[in-house]
């Protein structure tokens, strides 16, 4: 067994992410929930794998913290890679990701979210729990970008996990540990790099908080992931990150650049049988942005209740609409329970959905959902976006391309 039977093992059970250790069989998470198969591990073979998986020019960093992220395409599969250093030896958490252009769409979320990129600057939160969903969130939103405007686009990510391929707008992507030494500095450069639009893939520090900060008050529109459960709990994180003292300034800057805060998460729906993304939207209206100046946090939750007509949603108002919503996008269709088959898709692009969990027949109804079945591969191979390094300009003279 190899890391590539691994991979193609999860994705054929319908995992989101593959946990290997040594000494431990190797554990899938599948709708939420883990479950081991499989012998145990041994430790020679996880410490080859990662050798291999690192290379030589990288193995030197991971000896020295013990620890290494990475993105990498193994058996046709994009995945998140974190190589660790654990009690019993080498060991791996693979996310494996969706490889195919987002859209709000593709991800079942409200279509009205595509409001949001309209402004030039300001500040788009994205928040959620880990494995919520927010990268696939921020990738759609910037995929919104790239097929309607022409725009300047610069992400900052640990690591890359979607590929964009520049349709109308000019995408650079970067990886932080391969392409900039850390994010403080990525977004240093960035504002010497003309962008109109900045992603930045994790808010973690005071210093990256504050950069992100001020690059969306000097004309910038930012986008970026924060971890929180709620919206009011996303905008009280970010500023009591920083010291006492200047908590004031930072939450007068805040409610100055703030556009919306979006807190997502994951809930599995047995009548379509995927996972589909529940939102609460918090827009910034005057009397949000009076709560974020003042840090009356705790009123922001009645405000977003009251806010319908400002495009806000609560969590309940979401998942009603979540309940009457007829048009679903679903990662497969198979003539037998359990086959991957290709996907029917829209005309933008085509490839799976960010979500699955696994295919069903393509009459949705709503009934009990159907016993467990583990797929196997079949016609839908994933399709994994290349970079496009040296063919913007080539996208941008197609004959005929409205994108």
């Amino acid at each position: 067994m190899d890391l590539e039977t691994l991979i193609s093992l999860a994705l054929d059970s319908g995992a989101s992410d593959l946990h290997l250790e040594a000494g431990l069989p190797a554990a899938l998470r599948v709708r939420g929930a883990l479950r081991t198969i499989g012998e145990p591990l041994p430790g020679k073979f996880l410490l080859e794998a990662a050798r291999e998986v690192l290379g030589e020019e990288q193995w030197p960093l991971f000896a020295e913290r013990r620890s290494f992220d990475l993105s990498k395409t193994i058996h046709g599969v994009r995945c998140r890679i974190n190589v660790l250093q654990s009690s019993r030896g080498i060991g791996f958490a693979i996310r494996l990701l969706a490889s195919f252009e987002a859209t709000l769409e593709r991800l079942n979320l409200l279509p009205e979210l595509r409001q949001l990129v309209a402004p030039a600057n300001g500040l788009i939160l994205v928040s959620g729990p880990t494995g919520s969903g927010k990268s696939s969130t921020l990738a759609a939103l910037i995929q919104e970008i790239n097929l309607t405007e022409a725009r300047h686009v610069v992400t900052l990510e640990s690591p890359i996990e979607y590929t964009f391929r520049p349709r109308r707008a000019y995408i650079r992507q970067r990886e932080v540990g391969r392409d900039t030494p850390s994010f403080e500095q990525g977004l240093l450069d960035a504002l010497r790099e003309d962008p109109d639009v900045l992603m930045v893939g994790e808010m973690r520090e005071p210093e990256t908080m504050r950069l992100t900060l001020n690059a969306s008050e000097t004309g910038h529109l930012v986008l970026a992931t924060v971890h929180s459960s709620t919206c009011a709990e996303a905008l009280q994180r970010v500023v009591s990150a920083f010291p006492a003292e200047i908590q004031s300034g930072v939450s007068a800057q805040l409610a100055d650049c703030i556009v919306a805060v979006i807190s997502q998460r994951l809930k599995f729906r047995p009548d379509l049988n995927i996972r589909v993304p529940e939102c609460e939207v918090l827009m910034a209206s005057h009397a949000v942005k009076n709560f974020i100046r003042n840090r009356d946090f705790f009123k922001i939750v009645s405000a977003i209740e009251t806010g319908a007509e400002h495009g806000m949603w609560t969590f309940a108002r979401y998942r009603s609409w979540l309940e009457n919503r007829k048009n679903w996008y679903v990662p497969g269709r198979s003539p037998e329970p359990g086959e991957i088959a290709a996907v029917d898709t829209p005309a933008r692009g085509s490839g799976v959905a960010a979500f699955p969990i696994a295919p069903r027949p393509a009459k949705l109804e709503r009934k009990a959902a159907p016993p467990p079945v583990l797929p196997s591969r079949g016609a839908g191979e994933r399709i994994e976006i290349e970079p496009v390094e040296g063919e913007f300009g080539r996208i941008l003279k197609r004959p005929g391309d409205g994108r």
